[in-house]
Parts: structure tokens; C-alpha cells; sequence
């Protein structure tokens, strides 16, 4: 019983510890995505553009990706693989016409934010990136997470598991 006990404070302490950081900031801990852990990271909207392209139906959206300092500099020396600590986030949102310029197609309502995160040794199963993807700011299942590798890593194997290039 005492070990029970004892077992019980123990893991009581290290959640408490783990969340600590995040709990100091008075900020609650960020949703992670399941199997990788990743997060959505702290101002990826203000990172630099790497591309943008469109999804025919069924998806039928307007996609951007874009990089931080790690990953941008990567891609202009045109080093691959990514080095450790590279992040990709694609941003996607229903593609809508114009009502001021119908020739021009606009973001319409915001679909997912997928994150791609490089670290060799934490995801060596998985060509070295960790996935996340997110609705609405929190992760899909892991069902859906299960896909992400497999895809990268069938489709574009040679450039890293990455399918965006950098724009010119």
C-alpha cells in the first residue's frame, strides 16, 4: 500500500513539473499532435514565405507553407536533408472567388494548419520529421496523423520527404 502510495506522489510530481514551464507563463500547455507531439510553433505567421499552391476537389483549397529561419536558409543553400530544428507550416483555406476581382480566387474559410518539425533522432522513424496536423487549432486523431510519413516519404523520398519547393 505504501508503495502505491508512493508511486502515486511520484507520478503526480513529474506532471505537475512537466507542466510547470508552460503553467509559469500562465499559458496552458499547447495541444500536440499524437504520435509526433508536435505543436502549432509560437509565430508562425510572421515566418517567410516558402511557396504557395492550389488542391483540386475534393479538397479544393488554397494552400500556403512557410518556413522558419532554419528551414529558410535550407532552402536557399538548397541543403537537404533539412537540418535539425527546420519547421515547414502549411496553411489552407477553402479556395473562393473574388466579389471584387471574380477572375481572382481568395481564401475562403480556414481548413488545417499542418506542421512539419525536423529532428533526426527524435522521429528517425520517420525520415526525421515529427507531423502535426490541426483543425481549429487542436490535432486530428491519430488516425489521420498515421498517413503523413507515408505519403511524404512515397512521394518525395529524394527531396527529404518535402513536397514544397521554394518559390523563385
Amino acid at each position: 500500500m505504501h508503495a502505491l502510495r508512493l508511486a502515486s506522489m511520484l507520478l503526480l510530481a513529474s506532471l505537475t513539473a512537466s507542466a510547470l514551464p508552460a503553467l509559469a507563463q500562465g499559458k496552458p500547455p499547447k495541444p500536440a499532435s499524437p504520435i509526433y507531439g508536435v505543436v502549432l510553433p509560437d509565430g508562425y505567421r510572421q515566418w517567410e514565405m516558402v511557396g504557395v499552391a492550389t488542391e483540386d476537389a475534393p479538397l479544393d483549397e488554397l494552400r500556403a507553407v512557410v518556413g522558419n529561419p532554419i528551414a529558410m536558409k535550407a532552402y536557399r543553400l538548397g541543403q537537404l536533408p533539412f537540418p535539425d530544428g527546420a519547421m515547414l507550416v502549411k496553411l489552407a483555406w477553402k479556395r473562393q472567388r473574388s466579389t471584387e476581382f471574380p477572375a481572382a480566387t481568395v481564401p475562403g474559410a480556414p481548413t488545417t494548419v499542418q506542421v512539419m518539425v525536423k529532428d533526426s533522432k527524435r522521429y528517425a522513424d520517420s525520415g526525421g520529421w515529427g507531423y502535426g496536423r490541426f483543425i481549429d487549432g487542436k490535432p486530428v486523431d491519430a488516425a489521420q496523423h498515421q498517413t503523413c510519413f507515408a505519403c511524404h516519404n512515397a512521394l518525395v523520398k529524394a527531396r527529404d520527404d518535402v513536397f514544397t519547393k521554394l518559390a523563385p
